[in-house]
């Protein structure tokens, strides 16, 4: 009687715990070294930008420096009233600052003759 077997279901299959044990070990150490792996590359690629932007940096300096030397400090200019432009944006935003008129002393009914701290003069009443 020869006969063929085409197939067979094994159902409730258990393992020993040591078996068990070493297969969960064996998949918590390729999930560490896959870890580990994304870890190595993230630093290389952090690495590899910080190299670009060093250069980034050190070209920007050299274009600068090229420019200030033909145009004088024309550029220098330009970038103070950038940033004070800036600036001015930023604090018009904040709800904490408050812009008062310089010179005209209208606010505390004070001028360059009387400053804060002395007699102002009124006219006398009769």
């Amino acid at each position: 009687y020869q006969r063929r077997v085409h197939g067979i279901s094994l159902m409730d299959i258990k393992f020993g715990t040591e078996f068990m044990q070493a297969v969960e070990m064996k998949q918590v150490a390729q999930q560490e070294a896959e870890r580990y792996k994304y870890i190595v590359e993230k630093n290389e690629q952090e690495k590899l930008a910080s190299i670009i932007r060093a250069e980034g940096d050190a070209e920007a300096a050299a274009l600068i420096s090229n420019a200030l030397l033909k145009a004088g400090s024309g550029l220098l200019q330009i970038r103070r009233i950038e940033a004070c432009r800036d600036i001015a944006k930023s604090l018009s935003q904040s709800p904490n600052v408050s812009y008062v008129p310089s010179g005209s002393g209208m606010l505390l009914n004070v001028s360059a003759e009387n400053p804060v701290g002395t007699a102002t003069s009124y006219p006398k009443l009769k």
